[in-house]
């Protein structure tokens, strides 16, 4: 499956964005979905992920109760929204898809496949 992240930008501390990724390939459904995020200088590191059938979701503490994954299996999408966004969440995001013998969630080596990441800035 090939991936293709999209909707980042610069919004305000407080605000929202949406972030989008689009996937590629009738496999879609045999994936569950991650998204991960990188700082300036930090190692990638997860932040959430969604079942293959959207039933179940995980969060990284830091983003608990602001993000919510959902994905749609029709249009082979998975969204991340990202509410009451602060300036420590800047990063480039990106998604990736785990198949089904995948590893621990939260481990980049668990996922197979990787968007190219959209950047995503928060001003104070």
């Amino acid at each position: 499956v090939q991936l293709q992240a999209s909707g980042g930008g610069l919004v305000q501390a407080g605000g929202s964005l949406r972030l989008s990724c689009a996937a590629s390939g009738r496999a879609f459904t045999n994936y569950g979905m991650g998204w991960f995020r990188q700082s300036p200088g930090k190692e990638r590191e997860f932040v959430g992920f969604i079942s293959q059938s959207g039933g179940s979701t995980y969060y990284t503490d830091s983003v608990k109760g602001r993000f919510t994954i959902s994905r749609d299996n029709a249009k082979n999408m998975v969204y991340l929204q990202m509410n009451r966004l602060q300036p420590e969440d800047t990063a480039v995001y990106y998604c990736a898809a785990r198949p089904p013998d995948g590893g621990p969630l939260e481990k980049i080596i668990s996922y197979k496949n990787w968007g190219q990441g959209t950047q995503v800035t928060v001003s104070s």
